[in-house]
């Protein structure tokens, strides 16, 4: 039964890997930190996060992609705007700062979800990069890209 279980864990686990993933992860589910009382990561959790983590990923690089040709139009049109009157270049400068916005969000949530998925290479997703205890499975679930544990996240955000 235990050989059984440890075959299909290898098997689940290296399926996730190769469809989900270029390279394998040299860092074993179960040494992903959780706290106490948790269960350990399985295999087929840890292949579920960087699948999400993953599709994320290629979600944000396109969304840059549309939303950098939109800011390339909107900068183009930007100096056609001879018979505009004011509420026409009020209209296309607002629209300018919220594509500037939106694209700035999804970069800095690109960063962190590539950083997560580092993070989970290398062994160290699931702990707090303040403290360095864990964060919780849970957590890790609900919002992959947390570095955070609650306690030092609620600190945080009192400090403004």
């Amino acid at each position: 039964m235990v050989a059984k279980k440890s075959a299909d864990r290898n098997t689940a686990a290296g399926e996730g890997v190769a469809t989900t993933a270029p390279t394998a992860s040299a860092t074993d589910p179960a040494d992903l930190a959780v706290r106490p009382g948790e269960d350990p990561w399985t295999p087929e959790e840890v292949a579920e996060a960087r699948t999400e983590l993953t599709g994320e990923v290629l979600r944000l690089r396109s969304e840059l992609e549309t939303s950098g040709a939109a800011l390339a139009g909107l900068m183009r049109d930007s100096g056609d705007g001879a018979g505009d009157d004011d509420a026409d270049t009020g209209t296309k400068n607002i629209t300018r700062e919220h594509e500037l916005s939106l694209a700035a969000h999804a970069q800095e949530t690109l960063e962190q979800t590539e950083r997560a998925l580092a993070r989970l290479d290398s062994g160290t997703y699931g702990l707090c990069e303040i403290c360095g205890k864990p964060i919780g499975k849970a957590r890790m679930q609900a919002f992959p890209r947390a570095t955070l544990c609650v306690e030092d996240k609620q600190k945080q955000e009192r400090r403004g």
